[in-house]
């Protein structure tokens, strides 16, 4: 049953006075910024992509594209030539696949894209309400997510404007933050977005190499976790926060070592990232160890989208009253870590030493440092959690606790199901070993 609590005042939007939609503040201070967050895709994965040019990945899909005829003779427009950049309005959208209905709402999304871009008059709305408007239709209305993304690739071909490229590309990655393409569309946009990365053959405008970076990176964990989760659509907060942190990287999906990275000036000498403890920290002081099903029981999802615009702007959770809402965060942190907890590279080794206490403890240390002491500090968490005078309340032992954060350690690298169902109580098995017998005094100190 999940838990209800009152949501954390969002700032309203405050409309801009210009005509034109200022430049995107992130790609103003490009020049000055760290690279977009985590390592650039593969570089043999992009090469694989880029030989298979847009126009054979979109052959399965192009048969859903509308057809399009000009002049007198109404001659039908190249394919080239629809998808590249123009200064007109579509005469009819992009795709066939959506109903009727929708067709009204894929030509005016059209018209936003050029408004977030500059190409098109703003009617005096800045550049973030622009995008929510977008997004808010495609995140509500599934049929127009793949209508979206090929305009986008539309406007960001050909464009001969480096500042609307690079917003149209900043677009590109807001709606990869709260929503997919679809499975059919995926290919051909994995490929858009992989031939503009940084490292490839072909020349980027400006900084769009940074941008589609990011979108990669993005459209690997969309693909993944689906769209945004949740009864309320997404925020203006939540829209500002998924620009900033092309060049601000949040700490929602970055590996450990770029968690550190980003809080090395703001928070000097601490060992494990400040989301960490301040999120256990609020679990606990809200009494989630005497709380039923902690951990078990999932926070109020808009609440939880909530909580991670507040960490990811470096402000101390605030106004919650629901254990269940920070162990939530505590948990899709380390779900959404771009690499694991424990690296894949150990993974066989933790599965194939469930059944010694012995041999689990001498897997963690062969962890990196900073990863051992990430673990350390997370079972110590556990440990209280589960101690035996708390159990009678919250209803968590020390095997439910296991169940419940295992995934949160190990991923299973293999995609058979078979496999990760043999796996899926060896992992269990192991974590319970690291709750049981782990010696956690080493990080004792970052509970005081």
């Amino acid at each position: 049953q999940q838990q209800q609590q009152q949501q954390p005042q969002l700032q309203q939007s405050q409309p801009a006075s210009a005509a034109v939609v200022p430049a995107a503040q992130p790609a103003a201070a490009a020049s000055n910024a760290p690279p977009a967050p985590g390592p650039a895709p593969d570089l043999r994965k992009r090469e694989e992509l880029k030989k298979a040019s847009s126009q054979s990945q979109l052959h399965d899909y192009k048969e859903n594209i509308s057809t399009v005829k000009r002049g007198i003779f109404r001659r039908r427009v190249s394919l080239a030539a629809l998808l590249a950049w123009s200064k007109d309005a579509l005469p009819k959208p992009m795709l066939t696949t959506h109903p009727k209905k929708h067709r009204p709402d894929a030509l005016n999304m059209f018209k936003m894209i050029q408004m977030y871009m500059g190409d098109r008059n703003t009617k005096s709305k800045d550049a973030s309400t622009i995008a929510l408007d977008i997004v808010d239709k495609c995140w509500s209305t599934a049929c127009l997510r793949d209508e979206c993304f090929i305009q986008l690739c539309k406007q960001t071909t050909d464009n001969k404007s480096t500042t609307s490229c690079e917003r149209g590309w900043e677009l590109i990655v807001i709606c990869l933050t709260f929503f997919p393409p679809s499975i059919k569309f995926f290919s051909y946009l994995e490929g858009y977005i992989a031939r503009h990365c940084s490292g490839m053959p072909d020349v980027a405008q400006g900084e769009v190499e940074i941008f589609a970076d990011c979108a990669y990176r993005k459209l690997e964990r969309v693909k993944q976790s689906g769209a945004k989760r949740g009864q309320q659509e997404p925020t203006l907060e939540e829209v500002k926060q998924a620009r900033v942190a092309i060049f601000q990287p949040s700490v929602y999906g970055s590996t450990l070592e770029e968690i550190m990275d980003i809080q090395a000036k703001t928070k000097p000498g601490l060992r494990v990232p400040w989301c960490l403890k301040v999120l256990s920290q609020a679990v606990l002081a809200l009494q989630g160890a005497q709380t039923e099903g902690i951990f078990r029981v999932p926070g109020d999802i808009d609440a939880v989208n909530a909580l991670k615009v507040q960490i990811d702007r470096g402000e101390p959770p605030s106004g919650l009253v629901d254990p269940h809402v920070p162990a939530s965060a505590l948990k899709l942190w380390f779900r959404e870590l771009y690499a694991p907890l424990i690296p894949a590279s150990l993974y066989d080794d933790c599965v194939q030493a469930h059944d010694s206490a012995e041999a689990s403890l001498a897997c963690v240390d062969r962890l990196e440092p900073l990863h051992k002491t990430v673990l350390l500090f997370i079972v110590r968490f556990l440990q209280i959690i589960g101690h035996p005078e708390n159990q009678p309340l919250t209803k968590m032992t020390h095997d439910n606790l296991a169940m419940v954060w295992a995934p949160n350690f190990l991923r299973c690298p293999s995609e058979d199901p078979m496999i990760i169902f043999q796996n899926t109580k060896r992992e269990m098995t192991f974590v319970r070993h690291l709750v049981l017998n782990l010696d956690t005094e080493p990080v004792a100190d970052l509970f005081d």
